[in-house]
């Protein structure tokens, strides 16, 4: 049986007390993960698995192993899942196709099976990359589907593997994330300020910026909505796709002028074109998403991409 242990303490993810509801969250590590980790434990005790043992605080999850997937969902029993594991690295992607799908495409749809035989909530992260970005306008979750690269379409893999399988599940798309951990594009630009005297910054794509910790906070509001006893919303009729991402929209290269904006040195900050930086993977020139679907059904909007920037740096200083 797979050891899991949380605060430093070991537990049978057996017998564990059945009278709390039971979380399982995948990929602590990750932006997303690490905020989840942290917003929503008061929902019940959480269980987590990683890419790797780490210092005792959870058990390891290959997530391009099904088996190993099922062992663990079959041990832990959860309420919840909370999936934050994905295959990333878009451009690395393009060479490493199996990889990704597995991780980003079949796993999902392995955890959907199962969170359905034990009548479990899959919450799962997907991307702006599913589209082709050539809308003028923000997408909306019934917009067709055109993914550019191998990132995009495993994603989409994935958000078809839960579909096909049913049950209850959301789906929340989101779209140029960041953190002030990881590798992100704000900690890229920060890093680079600091080093470079100019910057050049594509700026004809468009998008949403949105801090990790807002989507974990959102994700634990809906689900303290779901699992209301006053509110008492049915899974079920809820289950779906939906779109959570900051409000407003920006470039590439607006964005990084509001980062450089609250450095001590501030390069210049010249605009290019995306033909005058290619990329092994094509990128969606608009990745702007509606939000509107998650407001209506919850509720929650997330605050403009500008103002979500000022608090995220404010945690820095």
């Amino acid at each position: 049986m797979t050891e899991m242990h949380y605060n430093n303490k070991k537990i049978n993810p057996i017998h564990h007390d059945m009278t709390q509801r039971r979380i399982l969250l995948i990929a602590p590590e990750g932006q997303v993960g690490w905020h989840l980790h942290r917003c929503a434990q008061t929902l019940g005790k959480m269980l987590i698995v990683g890419r790797s043992y780490s210092q005792g605080m959870y058990a390891q999850l290959d997530l391009s192993n099904a088996d190993a997937i099922r062992r663990i969902m079959h041990e832990t029993k959860p309420d919840i899942i909370l999936n934050a594991a994905a295959y990333t690295a878009v451009d690395k992607a393009e060479q490493e196709a199996e990889l990704a799908q597995a991780i980003n495409g079949t796993a999902p749809g392995i955890l959907a099976e199962e969170a359905k035989k034990l009548n479990a909530l899959l919450v799962h992260y997907s991307t702006d990359y599913v589209f082709n970005g050539q809308h003028h306008q923000p997408y909306t979750e019934s917009d067709p589907v055109q993914p550019l690269g191998v990132y995009g379409t495993t994603k989409l893999s994935g958000e078809q593997a839960i579909q096909a399988v049913g049950g209850h599940y959301l789906t929340l798309r989101t779209a140029w994330v960041y953190d002030l951990r990881g590798k992100n594009f704000l900690l890229t630009i920060q890093r680079l300020a600091k080093e470079r005297d100019e910057l050049c910054i594509v700026a004809d794509q468009h998008g949403s910026p949105v801090w990790s910790r807002l989507i974990a906070e959102a994700t634990v509001q809906i689900l303290s909505q779901l699992y209301s006893p006053l509110l008492q919303r049915d899974r079920l009729d809820v289950s779906g796709i939906y779109h959570l991402t900051c409000a407003g929209q920006t470039t590439w290269y607006e964005f990084a002028k509001a980062i450089v904006a609250h450095q001590q040195k501030q390069p210049r900050i010249l605009p290019i074109t995306t033909a005058d930086y290619p990329t092994p993977a094509k990128r969606p020139a608009y990745s702007v998403l509606s939000n509107a679907k998650l407001q209506k059904t919850f509720g929650i909007q997330l605050p403009s991409w500008d103002g979500a920037l000022e608090l995220c740096l404010k945690q820095q200083n």
